[in-house]
């Protein structure tokens, strides 16, 4: 074998194909891009989120804009004008009597009770499932006595300089699954317990108990306790030398 001889395998060297050249190239005559088309044309790159045109589903999709408030409160609002107004036609069942003269007292008006319930069959409410807020827009011309969740500054201020009366009813509560906090005695009004009082110390020095007739004396104690020891040194001693023997007679079986 000489240097011209070498050569690679067959198959593992192919010419480049090269499209675009005729139908004598052997691609066909639009080498297998199709008939027209932008797919067909040079330089063709669609991305995936094309959509060919239509609005694409990133532009559909609604999106988050804002929140919306799980806790918020909606009331029935009518303001002290119309009340005033209402009360002034009898539509509250009550005629308001005016004064003949101009100089009449304001305690001589009879107070007109207002609600929930009397707003709504008067009309000027929807319905008395809402809680009521009472807004300060208008004038106030008699006593009313108005009962109300919620009052603005005005609305309260116009019928108290009337001569009326403002009651605030309980206010819902603006979360239902949430648990009511225990009142405190400061905002219960409920007057503070003290804790209970401590068990007394015991006193500092306790007397000491008397010895009783059976038991023994200190020192016969202190007797008893040295001759115990005594016993018991004694009874070491003597079991000392038995041990020294039964060592001996072990080590000479050892040794046998």
């Amino acid at each position: 074998m000489k240097l011209h001889d070498l050569k690679p395998p067959a198959g593992s060297r192919r010419p480049r194909t090269r499209v675009g050249r005729g139908i004598a190239a052997g691609q066909g005559k639009t080498a297998g891009r199709g008939t027209k088309g932008q797919k067909s044309r040079a330089g063709a790159s669609i991305p995936g989120w094309f959509e060919g045109g239509q609005t694409p589903i990133h532009v559909r999709v609604p999106k988050l804009r804002g929140f919306k408030n799980r806790f918020k409160v909606e009331y029935a609002v009518v303001n002290v004008g119309q009340i005033s107004a209402y009360a002034e036609a009898g539509r509250f069942g009550v005629e308001a009597e005016q004064p003949k003269s101009g100089k009449g007292k304001a305690s001589d008006q009879p107070v007109v009770t207002v609600n929930a319930e009397v707003l709504a069959q008067a009309g000027l409410i929807r319905g008395d499932d809402k809680p009521l807020k009472v807004l300060g827009q208008g004038e106030v011309s008699h006593k009313l006595f108005v009962a109300a969740e919620a009052f603005s500054a005005s609305a309260r201020s116009k019928i108290e300089d009337a001569g009326g009366f403002v009651q605030l009813l309980a206010e819902p509560e603006a979360a239902p699954a949430e648990a009511s906090a225990a009142p405190t005695p400061e905002a219960s009004g409920a007057p503070e317990t003290s804790p209970a009082p401590e068990a007394s110390a015991a006193p500092e020095a306790s007397a000491e108990p008397e010895p009783s007739a059976d038991a023994p004396a200190p020192e016969a104690a202190s007797e008893s306790a040295d001759t115990a020891t005594d016993t018991d040194t004694v009874a070491t001693e003597e079991a000392a030398p038995a041990a020294k023997r039964t060592r001996r007679a072990a080590k000479s079986d050892e040794t046998a």
